[in-house]
């Protein structure tokens, strides 16, 4: 449990451009560094948002960036890969109980807040895991959803004895596919996408664009229950 008498800034770390808008919207943060850092209030506590850019490494280096900045309380806010549909749904806000660094198998526990209730497994890991039979084992094992950065963080973050919590929103399922190496790769690192690149993608490929739609919207909507449910944590501080 995070004591709340002690938090007085809050780092919130969001590995896209998307995640990291409705956060930046709702709070009317400042930018302080080229739309890459923003600094602003949630009731008593200060607040510094940060872009970190996808996969593990990019993790790291921004929590290392947002422990410079002496914050008290560091939370990974964005969207995540359901691993079943059985277990999570989409828009579903998870806080998991436990998060994996699948490469090592090292585990980190969050800290917890509030009315916040922990639950399931987060496994992390810079691979994209689609085949629906190692998404089977894993979900057999407790892992409820995937991402890429958070136990990147959680390990900064714990190596420095700095609290951290996690509140990622599921915006498709893994092993549907929708999410691919061909998409993937037409994604910047900073979760734009190559628009260029897209677009010929679908001249060449037009029965795609119903995909494209359908994880544009329910991006959208992980991505405001995510910021959500982060700014409610930072206001009950």
């Amino acid at each position: 449990m995070v004591d709340a008498e002690t938090v007085r800034r809050v780092g919130i770390l969001a590995p896209m451009h998307p995640e990291l808008e409705p956060i930046v919207r709702k709070l009317e943060l400042e930018d302080e560094r080229d739309g890459e850092q923003f600094r602003g209030r949630a009731g008593n506590v200060e607040v510094v948002a940060m872009l970190t850019t996808m996969g593990m490494v990019a993790g790291a280096e921004a929590a290392r960036r947002m422990l410079e900045l002496e914050v008290d309380l560091v939370m990974v806010v964005g969207i995540a890969g359901g691993v079943s549909q059985t277990s999570v749904t989409i828009g579903d806000v998870i806080m998991p109980e436990v998060v994996i660094e699948r490469s090592t198998g090292r585990t980190f526990t969050p800290s917890w807040f509030h009315d916040h209730r922990a639950h399931g497994h987060l496994s992390c890991g810079d691979d994209l895991i689609l085949d629906q039979t190692v998404l089977d084992g894993m979900h057999d094992l407790g892992v409820i959803a995937v991402d890429m950065e958070t136990a990147a963080a959680a390990a900064v973050c714990e190596d420095a004895g700095v609290p951290w919590a996690v509140f990622r929103s599921i915006s498709d399922y893994a092993g549907e596919g929708l999410v691919d190496q061909s998409l993937f790769a037409m994604t910047n690192p900073d979760g734009t996408a190559d628009v260029e690149a897209i677009t010929k993608w679908l001249e060449e490929n037009p029965d795609k664009l119903e995909v494209l739609t359908r994880l544009a919207h329910d991006s959208q909507l992980a991505t405001e229950a995510a910021s959500d449910a982060a700014i409610r944590a930072c206001f009950a501080l």
